[in-house]
């Protein structure tokens, strides 16, 4: 039924730029709840930033002030834009609702000089 499909990871220097897309299909994106989660080497799986239906934003002390959640209802897309990238933000993405179980293949991102 759901999928989600991460996009836009790869090794990136720190202080470096990414952005991450998450195309959702199977549900009514506009009306959904959209969360980005990662999950490092030996952690557990972190909330990082979530976006209303009606666009409000939240984003966990970690990354804040460096993502930024955005969605484009038209595309039934999620995106992330990740600056200011450090090593310990080193990780798996993944896109998430919290209606559904799914979970994606994730997005390895890797900030390495």
């Amino acid at each position: 039924q759901v999928r989600l499909v991460e996009s836009g990871g790869g090794l990136v220097q720190p202080e470096g730029s990414l952005r991450l897309s998450c195309v959702a299909s199977g549900l009514s994106f506009t009306l959904s709840f959209m969360r980005w989660f990662r999950q490092a080497p030996g952690k557990q799986r972190e909330l990082i930033a979530g976006i209303s239906s009606a666009g409000t934003t939240d984003y966990a002390d970690s990354v804040k002030d460096r993502f930024t959640i955005s969605r484009d209802n038209a595309k039934n897309t999620v995106y992330l834009q990740m600056n200011s990238l450090k090593p310990e933000d080193t990780a798996v993405y993944y896109c998430n609702t919290p209606t559904s179980p799914t979970w994606g293949q994730g997005t390895p991102v890797t900030v390495s000089s």
